[in-house]
Formats: structure tokens, C-alpha cells, sequence
């Protein structure tokens, strides 16, 4: 039986904000460390570090976001979201903001406006299906996408001038990685521990009453303390906090199930997490004065939430085209790997010799585009093409 060749592009929203995750991943990087080296002359709204900040955020993570909410929902609920024609508006709306942020000769105002249209625009597509769905707790993702939504505002205003004197470019970046990990602490705790009884032998998850609450009580702490009080010792005990409780959680998760590093697809899932507790902590520890603030935030962002979007998009993939979730090969595994390296080139190494500090920096970057041509390369005919189980999405 000849397989279907039609245009699926635009099936499910998964295809096109994974496969724009995957391509600004390679791109926002490559300029980054041209810019960076003078290689490329910047120039845009934003300023060079603060667009390296921002769009890896409201960029490429607000893409991943936007892709598993628009598949997972419909999934979860049982009701319908973005296909077709709405589902590319919201596309190209992302693109638009991506695009004009290095358009030097766009007013500030139209780079503000679009750019912050995309997150309300996502929740409101959603919208319904979260809030009258049968699960109350997926309203949560309603909050976060608001809570996003004043994060990208607060670095609109710090660059029109407004408040910026209150840190408000900083106050919005924090916010905006603590409202991603909120997203992603409830997604892995569904997903984590699921994926480990269906995948190891006799596996045994541990799960805690306290932990499940605590877990979010102690990161929105965490977040909100950064918000009111940054980079002081209030927020470092709350990040402190919330890394111990997180460390907890994955530990019930692993307990002695040591066959999940038999799958790729899994062992990324809980290699992600890790870099979320080790994050917390050193920020934690950062708040106190012991270690560079941007240091540990590259624990959280490239380690965390880089390892377990990657992790994420390959295995919603390949069960929403069809396939079996664990037909990796041996390129992904090789990804995953690329960008754990990364990580510790970004994070570690500076610690221990900051003397060369542009050579590690370089090759974070250069491991992190590794990783995500790896991605783009292996998983574009999957998001442009039909499932192959001839299913509908």
C-alpha cells in the first residue's frame, strides 16, 4: 500500500512549532555566537545579550510550549484545537515576532505589540478545552501562559524606558524561566513516571502525597521571590527549597529503575529533571554570593529545559506520526548527549577556568546547534508528512 504524500504541515500543532523550535534553535544560536564575536554586526530592539536572553525564551521555548499545548490538549480533553489555517496564523504570528526583533527599522511599538501577542493569542486558542475540560488542574497551564505573558511585558517596558530602574528586564527573564519550569514540572509528572512503568520491567514509582504539592509550592515560592527580591538571599533559600523537593520527586521517580537508561527517549526525561535540581540549587547557592547568577541560569535553561524539550519533542513525535516512541536510532541518542555536554561546557568549565571562557562558550554553542541539526535533520519528513498509520493529525 502506497503511502498518503499529502502536505500535513498544519495537521497539528506539534509539526510546525516543533519543527520552528527546532530551526530557531540552530539559527538564534548561530547568530548569537556571531554577534557575540563580532563576526555579524547586531543591531535590532533589543540589545545583543538581551536578545540572546529573549529569544531563546519567548522564542524558541515559547514555540516548544506552544506545540505540545496545541497537541496535548486535544489529547487530554477529547476537544478540538487549532488546526489548519488558525493553526498557521498562530505560526506565522510567532514568526513575526522573531522576525522584527532584528528589524532595526521597525518602530519599538510594532515590535512590542506582535511580540506580545503570541502568548495571549496561544492561551486563547486554548482556552475552552482547558478551562471546561475534565481535568481542573489544566487551568493551571492558563495561569503560566499569563504569567509568560507579564514576564515578555515586563522586558518591553524595561526597554521603552519604564521602570528601569526597578531591574525589570531581569525581574521579566527570571519570571519567564520560573513560569517554563512550572510548565514543565507538571507535564514530567505526568509523563515521567507514566513512560517508566510502561517502559521498565517491574518498575516501581514511589509516589509521595506531600512531594506533588510541595514541588509547585516551593518553585512558585522560588519564582515569586525572584520577582520581589532577586538575586538575594530570600529567593536563594527559596531556589534552595525547591531544588531539595525536586530532588525528592526524581528520586521516587528513579528509586532502582535502572532499565530506563536502555531507552534514549527516557533516560533524556529524567537527565532534564536532574539539570532542574542542579540548577535550583546552585542558584540557591548563587544568592548567597557563591556562584555567577548567568552561570547557574544556563543550568536551568540549556541543561533543563534544552534536555527536556529536546526529549519531549522527539517522543511527542513520534507517537503523534505514528511510529514507535522508541525508534530513536542512534542519532537522537547522539543528540541528547551532544547537548548534556554542552550543558556542562556552559555551566562547569567556566568555574574551573574562566581563562577560557570564549572557548567554552563557543563550544556550548557549537554542541547545542549539533544537537538540534541532529533534530531537524531526523524529524522534518515526520512533521511534513502524513502519520504513517494513516490517523488523523
Amino acid at each position: 500500500m502506497r503511502r498518503n504524500r499529502t502536505f500535513a504541515l498544519f495537521a497539528l500543532g506539534f509539526r510546525p512549532f516543533f519543527l520552528a523550535a527546532g530551526i530557531s534553535a540552530l539559527v538564534l544560536m548561530g547568530l548569537w555566537l556571531a554577534f557575540w564575536q563580532g563576526i555579524v554586526p547586531g543591531g535590532g530592539y533589543f540589545n545583543l545579550v538581551e536578545w540572546h536572553a529573549h529569544e531563546m525564551l519567548f522564542g524558541y521555548t515559547a514555540a516548544v510550549v506552544a506545540g505540545f499545548l496545541l497537541t496535548a490538549v486535544r489529547n487530554w480533553t477529547g476537544m478540538a484545537v487549532p488546526t489548519g489555517g488558525w493553526l498557521a496564523t498562530l505560526a506565522l504570528l510567532w514568526l513575526a515576532g522573531r522576525m522584527l526583533v532584528v528589524t532595526p527599522q521597525a518602530p519599538g511599538w510594532m515590535v512590542a505589540a506582535v511580540d506580545l501577542a503570541f502568548l495571549p493569542a496561544l492561551g486563547w486558542s486554548l482556552w475552552r478545552p482547558l478551562w471546561f475540560g475534565p481535568n481542573p488542574v489544566n487551568r493551571f497551564f492558563l495561569l503560566f501562559l499569563a504569567g509568560m505573558t507579564l514576564a515578555n511585558g515586563l522586558v518591553h517596558l524595561d526597554v521603552a524606558g519604564v521602570g528601569r530602574e526597578l531591574g525589570l528586564w531581569q525581574r521579566g527573564l527570571y519570571l519567564m524561566v520560573d513560569m517554563v519550569l512550572l510548565v514543565l514540572l507538571l507535564v514530567a509528572g505526568r509523563v515521567i513516571p507514566f513512560f517508566t512503568e510502561k517502559a521498565v520491567p517491574d518498575a516501581v514509582i514511589r509516589r509521595r502525597k506531600w512531594v506533588e504539592p510541595a514541588s509547585f509550592a516551593t518553585l512558585g515560592l522560588a519564582a515569586l521571590a525572584e520577582l520581589l527580591l532577586p538575586h538575594g538571599p530570600v529567593a536563594g533559600t527559596a531556589c534552595l527549597l525547591a531544588g531539595v523537593v525536586q530532588g525528592i520527586r526524581l528520586q521516587g521517580w528513579y528509586g532502582a529503575n535502572h532499565g530506563i537508561w536502555r531507552r534514549p527517549i527516557l533516560w533524556v526525561l529524567y537527565v532534564g529533571y536532574l539539570w532542574i535540581v542542579v540548577g535550583l540549587v546552585l542558584r540557591g547557592l548563587a544568592g548567597f554570593g557563591l556562584f555567577s547568577h548567568p552561570l547557574v541560569l544556563h543550568a536551568l535553561t540549556l541543561g533543563g529545559i534544552g534536555l527536556l524539550t529536546l526529549g519531549m519533542m522527539s517522543r511527542v513525535t513520534l507517537g503523534h506520526t505514528g511510529r514507535d516512541i522508541n525508534a530513536t536510532g542512534w542519532w537522537m541518542p547522539l543528540a541528547f548527549i551532544l547537548l548534556v555536554l554542552g550543558t556542562v561546557a556552559r555551566v562547569f568549565l567556566p568555574m574551573l577556568d574562566m581563562g577560557h571562557y570564549v572557548v567554552w562558550i563557543n563550544t556550548a554553542g557549537g554542541l547545542w546547534m549539533l544537537a538540534f541539526l541532529i533534530f531537524v535533520l531526523y524529524y522534518t519528513p515526520m512533521f511534513i508528512r502524513p502519520r504513517i498509520d494513516g490517523r488523523p493529525g
